[in-house]
């Protein structure tokens, strides 16, 4: 039997797929409290939309959301957060010492690993801000990013096991310091074939002794296959969310994927010593707890359905969600089958990673 790792994304990426990240910390708390009784050990908790997101939209400050996250769950668990590069958890690119001060200040309010991404697979925009978050006694992640390409691409430019593995191979070739890989598919689109050859590459790269993971959405229906896919290939670890912050635009859930590995040599573990199968009824409290903690919210409907045009317009399931909140409060949300349409040509017309980002990168 193997185990497989798994992140708890309901606190975070769940948040912000779902709700654009707007939740108060007082409303979810306890569903944290409820989940760590149950035994999960490894939640993310916060960076990405849900640092801004708590300033911008409910009045709170996200490092007393952090602080408080931390007090819940106690000092043993992992708690993670996404950061984008040069960006950090800003929209716009940092000066260095801002890049240092975020991973200074997430260490200081109780984080334990950032996972940290560009979306063009820059690696020199990972190199910096992967030494601050080492330097700052932090386990840094650092992320390949993933997508499937639409219809009137070269399929060869981009975006094939081939491509990740170059930009894998460029991660190593530069000394970026790192504790795990991640490759990260914010829109869900990626063939689980090409998810397969990827993890396959990626292992064979890196060997067995480096944590190797996998993060998806929900929102085309095919997470669990990537899952899977990913599994097979050699995954260490996988993003689950669960009811009623899982599938949609935000991850696949944990009994689905549970579900999918029976019959399998693999076990989801919530720890070192223990496995999903043990803890099923106390996940299943720890679910409806999270139910009553949320339901005075609004699901978006859009956020908790398949969306299959997404397999040709690869949008962000963080990013849909986002959109159609703010599409409503403006009275454009008419609109939004347009936006879909447009990031399809976006897409063919060279916003995506290109063949460029995979030649090797000048170090700065």
């Amino acid at each position: 039997m193997k185990k497989i790792k798994f992140q708890d994304t309901s606190f975070r990426d769940g948040f912000q797929s779902i709700f654009g990240a707007r939740v108060f910390a007082k409303d979810f708390m306890p569903a944290v409290e409820a989940a760590c009784k149950a035994g999960i050990t490894h939640f993310e908790a916060g960076g990405g939309a849900r640092f801004q997101a708590l300033y911008q939209n409910c009045g709170e400050d996200a490092f007393d959301m952090m602080d408080e996250f931390r007090r819940v769950v106690g000092p043993n668990v992992r708690l993670q957060t996404l950061a984008r590069g040069i960006n950090v958890v800003a929209l716009a690119p940092q000066p260095r010492d801002m890049i240092k001060l975020h991973a200074d200040m997430f260490k200081k309010h109780g984080m334990t690993r950032i996972r940290n991404f560009d979306a063009l697979n820059d690696v020199n925009n990972l190199i910096y801000s992967g030494k601050c978050i080492t330097d700052a006694g932090l386990e840094h992640e650092v992320v390949v990013t993933m997508m499937e390409l639409p219809p009137g691409c070269d399929l060869n430019a981009a975006h094939n096991p081939e491509f990740y593995e170059r930009i894998l191979r460029n991660i190593l070739d530069a000394g970026v310091p790192f504790a795990s890989v991640c490759f990260k598919d914010a829109s869900g689109t990626t063939n689980p074939t090409k998810v397969y050859e990827t993890f396959k590459r990626a292992r064979k790269l890196l060997g067995d002794k480096v944590e190797l993971r996998i993060h998806s959405h929900d929102t085309c229906g095919t997470g669990v296959a990537q899952y899977k896919a990913a599994i097979e290939g050699g995954a260490d670890g996988v993003d689950l969310g669960r009811k009623p912050l899982s599938g949609g635009t935000a991850q696949p859930d944990l009994f689905s994927m549970f579900h999918a590995l029976k019959g399998t040599e693999y076990k989801l573990a919530l720890g070192e010593d223990s496995i999903v199968d043990d803890h099923i009824p106390e996940l299943m409290e720890a679910n409806n707890v999270a139910v009553e903690c949320l339901k005075d919210y609004n699901f978006p409907p859009e956020a908790r359905q398949i969306t299959t045009d997404v397999i040709f317009s690869p949008m962000p399931g963080g990013a849909l969600t986002a959109n159609t909140l703010m599409m409503r409060e403006t009275k454009t949300f008419h609109l939004f089958p347009k936006v879909i349409e447009n990031m399809s040509e976006c897409v063919r017309r060279g916003g995506f990673a290109n063949a460029s980002a995979a030649v090797a990168l000048p170090l700065p």
